[in-house]
């Protein structure tokens, strides 16, 4: 089959690839060898931005060495772990793409998914699409906190996303610039979005697998209850965030 060209108002885009990395050293490599396989079907310009996130393993190594082999995939050194919304925030904004894709580091996320999600936008001109998956390969116990986190998000805000636990979304630029950065940001990513002034959100399934190396950072203490309080933060912010549009100007 041949890879097609994408393209938006015959304008080539750029995607940069954003991924936080704690720990990982077990995932690195075969996730590498996936994106670059997945990214061949898009004919695009495409660079992979890693944001290690105070590793204490053999990560940072890796991420040299994959720089070494292969000059898309570039690494961002942060001084300490500072969390994952911190290590997203900082990939926004070094990012260079027209586009960005999120995704984890721990291989559960599948990276062939990547061009179906960027196809999906440029089709519906969406501003974001996002993934949910549809079969989870995780603990009953993350899946409850997960489901009581999403309902809990979703009722509070008044937004409708299935998955906010899913990290596997596309989304452009713009979207995400001035957000203001609070630990806890990733998981209000669309509805951050939304306040943000950009209401076209899509949704689709992705896949998602169990994780082969490594173990979770999170946990129902440090993801469920913090994250509820997290809701009440947000659901303020919708309350009083202002979007002013300008009519005219003499400038």
């Amino acid at each position: 089959m041949r890879p097609e060209r994408i393209r938006e108002d015959m304008k080539p885009l750029s995607i940069t690839i954003i991924i936080p990395v704690k720990d990982e050293e077990g995932n690195i490599l075969s996730l590498c060898a996936e994106i670059e396989k997945s990214m061949e079907t898009l004919k695009c310009s495409w660079n992979c931005l890693w944001i290690d996130d105070g590793s204490s393993d053999g990560s940072l190594d890796l991420l040299k060495h994959v720089r070494q082999k292969n000059p898309r995939h570039q690494f961002i050194v942060l001084e300490k772990n500072f969390g994952q919304s911190a290590a997203f925030m900082t990939g926004f904004h070094y990012a260079k793409g027209d586009l960005f894709v999120t995704l984890d580091a721990d291989g559960q996320n599948n990276p062939h998914d990547i061009p179906v999600l960027v196809r999906h936008l440029l089709k519906t001109k969406a501003d974001m699409v996002n993934g949910y998956r549809s079969k989870r390969r995780d603990s009953g116990v993350r899946k409850f906190s997960s489901k009581i986190g999403n309902f809990f998000r979703n009722w509070m805000t008044g937004d409708s996303i299935r998955d906010v636990g899913c990290s596997l979304r596309v989304f452009r630029r713009e979207c995400v610039e001035g957000l203001f950065l609070f630990k806890g940001m990733h998981r209000f990513l669309p509805t951050l979005v939304r306040l943000n002034g950009f209401n076209h959100i899509e949704q689709i399934p992705v896949h998602h697998r169990a994780r082969h190396t490594g173990r979770s950072k999170y946990g129902i203490r440090n993801r469920l209850w913090v994250g509820l309080l997290d809701t009440l933060a947000v659901r303020w912010m919708k309350w009083r965030k202002v979007n002013p549009r300008v009519k005219s100007t003499s400038l």
